[in-house]
């Protein structure tokens, strides 16, 4: 499956297994898949909330910060990808 790179993990609250995603390049919505990848994290989800200022959105794009919940640990400066569909 291909990945598009779409941004960064900025926070991560391990109490709630919610990272805080920076989106640095295109765009993310919410049953869109990711891959989320560093030094000692690479795991893949569907991503099913997505938060803003507390509010839940459906969608986010370039240069918002949002608040996914995770399904493994992820760490600050770990790489977002988003898995986009073959063809």
């Amino acid at each position: 499956m291909a990945e598009q790179r779409i941004g960064r993990v900025t926070h991560y609250f391990a109490r709630q297994n919610v990272a805080g995603v920076e989106l640095t390049e295109g765009s993310l919505a919410v049953d869109e898949s990711i891959r989320i990848r560093g030094h000692a994290t690479d795991f893949e989800q569907v991503v099913e909330s997505m938060h803003r200022d507390d509010d839940p959105v459906e969608f986010a794009e370039k240069g918002k910060l949002v608040s996914i919940r995770v399904v493994a640990d992820a760490r600050v400066n770990d790489t977002v990808y988003k898995l986009l569909p073959d063809g």
